[in-house]
């Protein structure tokens, strides 16, 4: 019989991915309550590194900002960002005129293409309790053909994501919430025509999965191409067969076989990214993705 985990690797603020994901970063800061200016008051900034805060040992950061935590105007082309908000809020903004405020739940799916300069703030808004963020930012590459297509987004409230709830033998649950791709008959909405998910052959998926304790549940078979990786980002662990996954950890799966998981003693989160590769050249430079070091 095939072996269904492939490898077991730790998770990081940034987690291993495979095409035709480029990245894939899990904040999780616990911010404390906010001032008039939707930030920290400046006492707490004392003895921070703005614009390189990035401590994994601290209980939230500034990233880049200086006043109001998060990243301040950056650029971004020839692939897309797709940021997915499980609690708290973002404040977005972009070079083509768009603005507002979106969270608890709600994915922004922006399609870079040939160019977009975007800021996404983490506003405090509560000033007589903690603000907590948790959110996962994806970076999924554009295949050739749609390195400069025109920029695009699109807003994915949280009302309109199907989750599909999945009973076992047992009665236990696990909820999947279809940010991309589908499960059983049920599927997600279309992101923009330009993305490599749009076309459904190619199996992109991103999704959030909840598991109830000792519920078991299993991923569908789809292609032996596909590249498929789950994280354990909450949880006890989860067992695939006679493999054990703890908390905090990643797996690489087979694409073309059932993988059944059974859950541990606590409810448990996970995330899973697949898809068919793009199989093209990858060059990156910051916030620039293309196929040579010469069109960068």
């Amino acid at each position: 019989m095939k072996k269904l985990v492939r490898s077991i690797g730790k998770m990081g603020f940034s987690l291993e991915v495979s095409d035709p994901f480029l990245a894939c970063m899990h904040h999780r800061d616990d911010y404390p309550e906010g001032n008039e200016e939707m930030g920290p008051d400046p006492s707490l900034l004392e003895g921070r590194r703005l614009g390189a805060d990035f401590d994994p040992n601290e209980d939230w950061r500034m990233y880049h900002g200086k006043t109001v935590p998060g990243f301040p105007a950056h650029p971004h082309r020839g692939f897309e960002t797709v940021t997915v908000v499980l609690e708290g809020l973002i404040d977005h903004s972009d070079s083509h005129g768009a603005s507002g405020r979106y969270g608890n739940g709600d994915v922004q799916w922006m399609t870079a293409g040939s160019g977009m300069q975007h800021a996404e703030m983490f506003p405090l808004l509560q000033d007589d309790k903690r603000n907590p963020l948790e959110l996962f930012q994806v970076w999924l590459n554009l295949p050739r053909e749609r390195k400069l297509c025109e920029p695009n987004y699109r807003m994915l409230w949280s009302e309109e994501i199907p989750v599909v709830e999945i009973k076992d033998g047992s009665g236990k649950k696990s909820l999947i919430t279809l940010v991309a791709g589908a499960f059983g008959d049920q599927r997600s909405p279309d992101p923009a025509p330009d993305s490599w998910a749009y076309d459904r052959k190619n199996h992109v998926g991103i999704m959030l999965i909840t598991m109830d304790p000792e519920a078991e549940l299993k991923l569908p078979k789809i292609s032996p191409t596909l590249n498929r990786r789950l994280y354990v980002y909450e949880g006890d662990g989860i067992s695939i067969c006679d493999t054990l996954i703890r908390s905090s950890h990643f797996a690489v799966l087979e694409g073309d076989e059932e993988i059944p998981i059974h859950n541990g003693k606590k409810e448990t989160r996970i995330l899973v990214l697949e898809g068919e590769p793009i199989g093209e050249p990858v060059e990156q430079y910051g916030p620039f993705v293309m196929n040579t070091r010469e069109e960068i």
